[in-house]
């Protein structure tokens, strides 16, 4: 069978249109001419075109081949090509001059720019050859290229300026408001979450409202106001003015083996040093003092140690746990034996403005409560001119009053000076409380607690007004009226109070306290009530220590100064000839329990710095004389007392 012949279909030769502005020489042009149909040859995919080898055939390529050279130099030059588009090109004026004197791009498409015949010339000049071979001449125009504004703008064109331009508003508010707020968030946004974020207001525990440690303590095992071993029973108490108490701060002392040297306490410090006021003849020693067996133990050993044949201890709060009203119970259980007099246990309080054992601290301070610009606060109690005259003959045996140099922070001091505040028109001083120091009756060797109240200026021989009443002795039985009643370097008001024989050697302890209030507002309220094992003892009132009209002295005041507390264990001949032969070494002080209360409803009664009374400011100003016990007078901490506006004048 046959395979049928495929027929070839002829296509159509494409046509090309050249689109020169001006045709190129006749002598560069090819004669067109018709496409002639070649012979095929018959093969399996199908009829293709035979290659002719003419003489003719080669004659026409070459033609062609040349004709196509020269339309690519066209192109190239701008020539063919450049006559559509908006920005058609004009080449003819550079081939003419070398150079545009007129834009070479038409702005719209013309009729001209379009047509692809080429103009009639006129008049034929010479061609200026390129200066390059490689970059067409029209590349060194003046025009600027359609692109040349985006790597190189022009101002010019858009050099108008008007004030009332809506988006010139804009800008510039919007940069305003940006800018405004960029310092807002770094500079004010810090100060005002500083101010709204203020820490709650400090309500002070000492002098500077916060413990020795520089902090409240919180943390778990560090202690707090109130022990948490404090039983329930203790947190509240009736006072003896029937008011409500509740407890401020305790120290149970139920954890052992803690010490006592600088830094290393919360609320109490031992000291180092010798108690040379009261002449003792111990050496305080931090060592002496430390917790053993839910106690805190005093020890007072015999040996030698800084030239003193005895070493001690003494604890205090200050500047660290102070109380300006309210009720202090401690309980003791005292050293030694009622059969063996010379021990002076103590457990006192004492104004935070003078610190005990350091005396340029107390020199003009201790043991004033007064707040009256009068003789009172003068060197001596008298003036210049002599007068009081009973000044100088009625002391102890006639001799001189008062060997006070003078009340150095008195209502007396002139403006601008060095006062501790809260202004220099109000008394300031270091009044003493004493809870307990204890004494032997060698009459009928039994103990005794000595309670005190301890002031300056002096009344007349020291003699206060011990009449009801003034004062009152609750139980006449056990508490009597102490015969001693003061020296040139204070006036003690003091009840003595007889001590069962068991609360000694850690057999049984007794408490001890006494409740205080004062109302600078109303002093007429002010009270002091001494307690000894849960009962009143004898209570103090303001007129114990009212005006004397003979020594020409006014009020003095239950105190109103921040106290701290002090728990020591001393010997001195000027308090208790020591009776060796009998006493027994070492010998220990032990005591249970610190707690004090306040009255319900008190503010700032457990600091050291309250308002009315700051401490904080005036302490720092003086450190040196506060933390130097070696320096004995105020002159040599290097200061000054401030002048006396009725002794000295201002």
């Amino acid at each position: 069978m046959s395979r049928p012949t495929r027929r070839q279909v002829q296509q159509p030769v494409p046509q090309y249109a050249s689109v020169p502005q001006q045709s190129p020489s006749r002598a560069n042009s090819y004669s067109r001419t018709s496409y002639q149909q070649q012979p095929t040859v018959s093969q399996v995919s199908g009829p293709r075109p035979v290659r002719s080898t003419s003489a003719s055939s080669t004659r026409r390529s070459s033609r062609q081949q040349h004709g196509r050279n020269v339309i690519a130099r066209n192109v190239a030059n701008g020539n063919i090509g450049a006559g559509y588009g908006p920005y058609s090109y004009h080449p003819e004026t550079a081939q003419e001059s070398g150079v545009y004197n007129s834009n070479r791009f038409s702005a719209t498409p013309s009729e001209t720019s379009l047509t692809t015949a080429p103009p009639p010339r006129e008049k034929v000049q010479p061609t200026v050859m390129p200066t390059t071979t490689t970059v067409p001449q029209y590349m060194w125009d003046k025009d600027p290229d359609i692109d040349d504004a985006l790597h190189n703008p022009d101002p010019r064109g858009d050099s108008q300026f008007t004030l009332f331009s809506l988006r010139g508003w804009v800008n510039a508010i919007a940069i305003f408001l940006i800018i405004v707020g960029l310092i807002i968030l770094f500079a004010g946004y810090p100060v005002i979450y500083h101010y709204t974020h203020l820490p709650p207001p400090i309500i002070g525990f000492n002098a500077g409202g916060i413990n020795g440690s520089g902090q409240i303590p919180v943390l778990p095992n560090l202690p707090g106001l109130i022990d948490p071993e404090t039983p329930q029973s203790a947190m509240t108490r009736i006072g003896s003015d029937g008011k409500t108490y509740d407890l401020a701060f305790s120290d149970e002392f139920n954890t052992d083996g803690r010490t006592f040297y600088p830094g290393e306490d919360a609320f109490w410090e031992a000291v180092d040093l010798n108690y040379w006021p009261t002449n003792n003849v111990e050496w305080y020693d931090p060592s002496a003092v430390t917790t053993e067996n839910g106690k805190l133990v005093i020890t007072m050993t015999e040996q030698q140690v800084h030239g003193l044949n005895f070493q001690s201890g003494m604890v205090t709060s200050w500047n660290k746990i102070c109380f300006n009203t309210g009720y202090i119970e401690v309980s003791i259980s005292l050293p030694g034996s009622p059969s063996a007099p010379g021990l002076w246990p103590g457990a006192w309080t004492l104004g935070n403005l003078g610190r005990a054992g350091y005396g340029a601290t107390t020199e003009g301070t201790w043991p004033y409560s007064y707040d009256s610009c009068d003789v009172g606060t003068y060197p001596g109690q008298v003036g210049k001119d002599g007068v009081p005259g009973v000044a100088t003959t009625s002391g102890n045996g006639g001799g001189i009053l008062s060997l006070q140099p003078g009340q150095k922070l008195s209502a007396c001091t002139c403006p601008g000076s060095d006062h501790p505040g809260p202004s220099v028109n109000v008394g300031r001083g270091v009044p003493e409380i004493d809870i307990i120091e204890a004494q032997i009756d060698t009459s009928r060797m039994q103990g005794q607690a000595s309670q005190s109240f301890q002031v300056a200026p002096y009344d007349v021989g020291y003699k206060w007004n011990s009449n009801p009443p003034a004062a009152t002795i609750v139980d006449p039985s056990q508490t009597f009226f102490n015969s001693y009643s003061g020296g040139p370097y204070q006036q003690a008001m003091s009840g003595l109070t007889y001590v069962d024989s068991q609360f000694y050697n850690g057999t049984a302890y007794a408490p001890y306290g006494f409740e205080v209030w004062s109302d600078p507002k109303n002093r007429d309220d002010g009270y002091i009530t001494f307690y000894y094992n849960g009962k009143e003892t004898w209570r103090a009132t303001p007129a114990t220590v009212g005006p004397d009209s003979e020594a020409q002295i006014s009020q003095r005041l239950i105190s109103e100064e921040p106290m701290y507390v002090i728990l020591n264990l001393g010997m001195s001949p000027d308090f208790q000839k020591p009776d060796f032969k009998h006493m027994q070494f070492p010998t220990k002080m032990y005591v249970d329990y610190v707690r004090i209360y306040q009255r319900r409803g008190t503010k700032n009664g457990i600091t050291c710095n309250p308002p009315n009374r700051p401490t904080t400011d005036y302490i720092n100003r003086h450190i040196v004389a506060y933390t130097n016990a070696n320096l004995t007078t105020w002159a040599m901490a290097n200061a000054t007392f401030p002048r006396n506006s009725k002794y000295d004048g201002c």
